[in-house]
């Protein structure tokens, strides 16, 4: 759950954003609300990226299709073992 903080507020921690994301990893991000509604989220950067490349993944039809392929032939019990796979990609 993110925390939550005025703009007013948030203007005035601006600087200290970054810092106070990085010490509670739990928050993720920060609710900025303007008149007690959410106008803004503020993030760590490395956060953004993930759900950018979260969206594009799920976007993406053919990529989702070979991903749920891979889930199914996993719970069907045909994936191979990491060891088997790292050596046969560093071939």
């Amino acid at each position: 759950m993110p925390r939550i903080m005025s703009i007013i507020e948030a203007r005035s921690k601006l600087t200290r954003l970054p810092e106070l994301l990085r010490r509670d990893t739990e928050t993720g991000a920060v609710e900025i609300t303007r008149r007690g509604k959410p106008v803004l989220a503020v993030m760590p950067w490395e956060l953004y990226e993930a759900l950018v490349e979260t969206l594009e993944v799920l976007s993406d039809e053919k990529l989702m299709k070979a991903l749920r392929k891979g889930v199914r032939e996993i719970r069907q019990g045909k994936g191979i073992p990491w060891k088997q796979a790292r050596r046969e990609l560093s071939l």
